[in-house]
């Protein structure tokens, strides 16, 4: 895990309150939905003010810890808050310390490992310690980096 600076953005998606524990049962389990708008295409072609291709997820307003609630939005970055499309939101991302974790391989299972490894950090009181406040995952062509708020 690299520790490394992360510029502020904006992005423009749709969003939902969970929890990891929520995320573990079929039933309950919000986020597949949600990608799967977030991830039709064209979902978000008419956002204005696009900056590139890649998928974000912002994971913001947690509660505690990865063991309470917190917001995922899931959108395209963007230069300026645009008129937001319906059922949108817009959230800036204030620029942090990070550390850098890389999923790469197939999809969403190293995306689950990258987190487990998060999670084992934090767990075991890992430094530098999480802060909990703003982590992004960036989707690209060739996997996912991570970027958890330290």
């Amino acid at each position: 895990m690299d520790v490394t600076e992360r510029d502020e953005m904006i992005v423009v998606g749709f969003a939902v309150r969970t929890t990891n524990a929520d995320e573990m049962d079929q039933a309950r389990a919000k986020l597949p939905v949600l990608w799967q708008r977030a991830g039709a295409p064209g979902a978000f072609a008419h956002v204005p003010n696009r900056v590139g291709e890649n998928l974000y997820a912002v994971l913001t307003d947690y509660e505690s810890d990865h063991h309470g609630a917190y917001t995922q939005i899931v959108g395209t970055a963007v230069r300026t808050v645009p008129r937001l499309p319906e059922g949108m939101v817009a959230v800036r991302v204030p620029a942090a310390r990070t550390i850098k974790v890389e999923a790469r391989g197939p999809m969403p299972q190293a995306l689950v490992e990258a987190w487990q490894q998060v999670w084992k950090h934090t767990e075991s009181g890992g430094t530098p310690a999480r802060a909990f406040t703003t982590d992004v995952e960036v989707h690209h062509p060739g996997g996912v980096d991570l970027y958890v708020a330290v």
